[in-house]
């Protein structure tokens, strides 16, 4: 179902093979403003969505792909231009994938999962999304960070532990429960 929503959403699916390529090249300057208003898009069309309850089971799907897709391209991109710690990018990714492969697992041997972020999961989310813009403005020329980035370097580590563990405890309670297991 195309509607205007759904039609954000491609559109941030879109930016992220260009967001890629600036950053790639190293062009720092150009590859935040698009990975921005990707990020903003997000809210954008979550909002239209809620407000005048446009949804569909595509948009359901798609949304979360994208926010996914762009956070984990630009996290990979960024560590191995090595303008953020190696070990920040192996766990956010290391998170992602973990929490991909229990909802996985959840499906196949319990059966349906809803999924809902967590006030957690959106508070990591957006440390990560500050993260990646402040670094990315650094890389850019555009602000000095001083030593106050390693900070928020630990800080992003914590709430993507947190977060992660949150989901897995949350997730394990739900399958240990619906198991039938008491």
């Amino acid at each position: 179902m195309l509607n205007v929503p759904n039609s954000i959403t491609l559109v941030r699916l879109g930016l992220i093979p260009v967001t890629a390529y600036y950053l790639w090249i190293g062009a720092y300057g150009i590859a935040l403003p698009i990975f921005l208003a990707a990020a903003l898009s997000d809210f954008v069309d979550g909002y239209i969505a809620r407000k005048f309850k446009v949804t569909s089971a595509l948009g359901a799907a798609l949304d979360p792909v994208a926010d996914k897709l762009i956070m984990l391209v630009t996290t990979v991109l960024l560590a191995w231009h090595q303008l953020m710690p190696l070990w920040l990018a192996i766990a956010i990714v290391a998170r992602d994938i973990i929490i991909l492969l229990g909802a996985l697992a959840y499906r196949l041997l319990i059966g349906r999962l809803e999924i809902a972020p967590t006030w957690l999961s959106k508070v990591n989310t957006l440390v990560e999304f500050v993260v990646l813009l402040l670094v990315m403005a650094k890389a850019a020329g555009w602000i000095e960070t001083g030593g106050w980035m390693s900070t928020l370097f630990l800080i992003a580590l914590a709430t993507v532990i947190a977060s992660g563990a949150q989901y897995m405890w949350l997730w394990g309670r739900k399958a240990y429960t619906r198991a039938g297991v008491r």
